[in-house]
């Protein structure tokens, strides 16, 4: 089984990035009451997988309203057969993958 991949569309905040990023931020913090610790977990699980399998600028965790998303930034592959290994058992989950100009994203919902 594949992981699913979305394509998506992104426009950039342009000079108002910095409050995009401060706004996004202060909705990740309050959305994170609405999930279990237990999906909470699972993200924290991914992101240590990511930063190990990719070479990245960094590796984020931001709660959305119905999920959990996992944010590669700048994403480069360092073992791609690990990749596709662990993007087959995450398919199993319901995770879905999708990339972007600024890195690859994977939701995790609960």
């Amino acid at each position: 089984m594949s992981i699913q991949m979305l394509e998506t569309e992104h426009k950039s905040a342009g000079r108002y990035a910095f409050f995009a990023a401060r706004d996004a931020a202060f909705k990740s913090a309050v959305n994170a009451s609405r999930f279990s610790n237990q999906l909470k977990l699972k993200a924290e699980r991914m992101k240590l997988v990511l930063e190990m399998i990719y070479a990245s600028d960094e590796v984020t965790i931001t709660y959305c309203k119905k999920w959990a998303r996992v944010k590669v930034h700048n994403a480069r592959p360092r073992d791609r057969k690990l990749i596709k290994e662990w993007e087959d058992n995450w398919a199993q989950d319901s995770i879905v993958k999708a990339v972007t100009d600024q890195g690859i994203i994977y939701r995790v919902a609960e």
